[in-house]
């Protein structure tokens, strides 16, 4: 799953992809059919990357990409966000046996299941992070498959470098208009 880019910004509902940044902010657009442009202040806006927002857990914190896995996996009957409060802490017991059940709320278990919901259409949903074992064995693969340079002879009259161009450079001296 590769949620690199997906952010949650405060005070919003919803998700956003991060396009880009400028002076005023970071360049957002939602995700949903709308595909609205925002621009979001720097100074008083508050992103969370979905990459890497983790869950409470009781003997380690759980990430939010393998429990959005987890939920993905239990096709077909995954409740709304709207469900009756005990069906919803029932599934996400289930679904995240390991998370602080006194300190995951029922709205974090809500705000979990309209993430998925907006996620699980998208194509991202399904491709692999960046960085994960697959990516790298296709780098090995590439890496194996391309023959190897032999390294080019130096010619017979080609001088070796000097002392005076392999020593560093000198620093200017610069001082400020007020002599300091």
């Amino acid at each position: 799953m590769n949620l690199r880019g997906i952010v949650a910004v405060s005070g919003r509902p919803g998700l956003f992809k991060l396009i880009g940044q400028n002076k005023a902010g970071y360049i957002l657009e939602s995700l949903d059919a709308q595909k609205l442009k925002i621009v979001a202040n720097i100074a008083t806006t508050k992103l969370a990357s979905l990459e890497d927002i983790t869950i409470y857990g009781e003997d380690e914190e759980l990430k939010l990409t393998d429990v959005l896995a987890q939920i993905g996996s239990a096709k077909g009957n995954v409740p709304d966000a709207k469900a009756d409060n005990q069906a919803l802490k029932q599934f996400f017991l289930d679904v995240a046996p390991g998370h602080d059940q006194e300190k995951v709320y029922v709205s974090d278990i809500k705000k979990i299941l309209s993430w998925f919901h907006i996620l699980k259409d998208l194509p991202l949903f399904t491709e692999a992070a960046p960085g994960t074992e697959t990516e790298s064995q296709k780098v090995e693969e590439k890496l194996e498959t391309k023959p190897k340079a032999t390294p080019k002879a130096k010619p017979a009259n080609a001088k070796a470098p000097t002392a005076k161009s392999s020593a560093p450079a000198k620093k200017a001296n610069m001082t400020s208009k007020k002599g300091v």
